[in-house]
């Protein structure tokens, strides 16, 4: 069967579409902050509080996120997220002043939270429909938007400095790709059933529903892992000139390798996981950044640091995507509270990081970040992972329902 009839790589290449929208998107804007800090006459402390409107957005997005995945599925509420992430492009171009442009942030990041658990859940229906392991890759198409989105960027700048005419061109292709994305996506997409053993959800005295010991255990190593992402992106450069002693050349190999490393650990690591299994990949990969990292730190220097800074890239890579799909088997209530502790650990993240910075030293605060990744590996014993034998034989009828979205 060629690669054009094959539902498997139909559906891989559409979701890696929604993947690729989502970093093409952040990037777009993320691209163009001091333009929109010239336009807008803004100081530093308001671009920062700017840059955290979407992050914001995103954290407290979970109630509408899980409504919006009951009534509409995974494919509905992806390409809708994808065509009104691109007319909030237009929009906070159009912004004519600081508080809109805030508004128009925080809806950002409200759209993000809700393409991310959507785009997820179609992962994780995609490899329980066909018993195939692909989430990894599609993690890596994020970084590959955000690529693109740089080198439009650039190339635009050439020809205009208009933030409107750029924004209004990436709005196109985000549509395009949501287009292109449509006709791939699983369209039956109901949620999972509970565990035979209960332990997913419990409930109070009230209507509320409260996550199990296992949604929290999946939490936790969300937030931890994504602290250690966005940490290392963040302070990786500045470690390196000021506490490694790079040269101002050098020291941008620091997320250079953070980044590269991720990009090809995500390439590699679906193969890992149909090997070894989910749950072994992010216990031994945690472990692996955990242990880079402390090396790098107790050791000093660049050379140290570039080894470190690789074993945290490759380690932590895989960590995401597995309980991505861990969560989404669980349940549409469970996915959406684990994709935003995912976003409040990149927004909490590397604040936290500076504040220890500031009170002692930064490599006292990249030793929390160590910390954190063994913390995930602490919680990923603690996760319920599918064993590789429980998964659907490649056979699966393309009209079977996914075991969960």
């Amino acid at each position: 069967m060629s690669r054009l009839h094959d539902p498997f790589r139909r559906g891989q290449f559409a979701t890696a579409a929604l993947f690729c929208s989502l970093g093409f998107q952040y990037a777009t804007w993320a691209s163009r902050i001091p333009a929109l800090k010239a336009d807008l006459g803004l100081t530093s402390a308001e671009v920062g509080v700017l840059l955290m409107a979407a992050g914001v957005g995103a954290s407290v997005s979970f109630p509408l996120v899980a409504y919006l995945m009951r009534r509409l599925g995974s494919r509905q509420l992806s390409l809708l997220s994808t065509v009104t992430l691109a007319g909030a492009l237009v929009t906070l171009a159009a912004a004519p002043n600081y508080p809109v442009a805030l508004l128009v942030l925080c809806v950002d990041g409200v759209l993000v939270g809700c393409l991310n658990t959507a785009m997820n859940a179609q992962g994780a229906a995609l490899e329980s429909r066909h018993g195939r392991t692909t989430m990894a890759r599609l993690h890596a198409a994020f970084s590959v938007g955000s690529f693109l989105a740089a080198l439009l960027a650039s190339a635009l700048h050439l020809v205009t400095s208009s933030v409107m005419a750029h924004f209004a061109v990436a709005a196109v292709l985000l549509v395009l790709l949501a287009a292109g994305a449509r006709g791939g996506l699983l369209t039956n997409d109901e949620p999972a059933g509970p565990p035979e053993d209960g332990t997913l959800v419990k409930k109070s005295r009230t209507a509320w529903m409260l996550p199990s010991s296992v949604t929290l255990w999946m939490c936790c190593a969300m937030a931890f892992g994504t602290v250690t992402e966005g940490a290392m992106n963040d302070w990786s450069t500045l470690y390196m000139e000021d506490v490694a002693g790079a040269s101002e050349q050098i020291a941008p190999l620091g997320i250079a390798v953070v980044s590269g490393m991720m990009v090809l650990a995500r390439l590699f690591a679906d193969g890992w996981r149909s090997r070894w299994g989910d749950g072994r990949v992010v216990l031994l990969g945690s472990m692996l950044a955990g242990a880079g990292l402390t090396f790098a730190l107790v050791t000093g220097g660049v050379a140290a640091a570039v080894v470190g800074f690789a074993c945290v890239g490759l380690g932590i890579a895989a960590v995401t995507p597995c309980v991505y799909v861990a969560a989404a088997k669980q349940g549409s209530n469970v996915l959406p509270l684990v994709a935003a502790m995912g976003t409040t650990g990149l927004l909490a993240g590397p604040p936290l990081i500076g504040f220890v910075a500031n009170a002692s030293s930064l490599m006292w605060g990249l030793a929390l970040v160590s910390l954190s990744a063994l913390v995930v590996a602490v919680c990923s014993t603690r996760i319920g992972w599918e064993p590789r034998e429980a998964k659907p034989k490649t056979g699966a009828g393309p009209d079977s329902s996914p075991a969960a979205v």
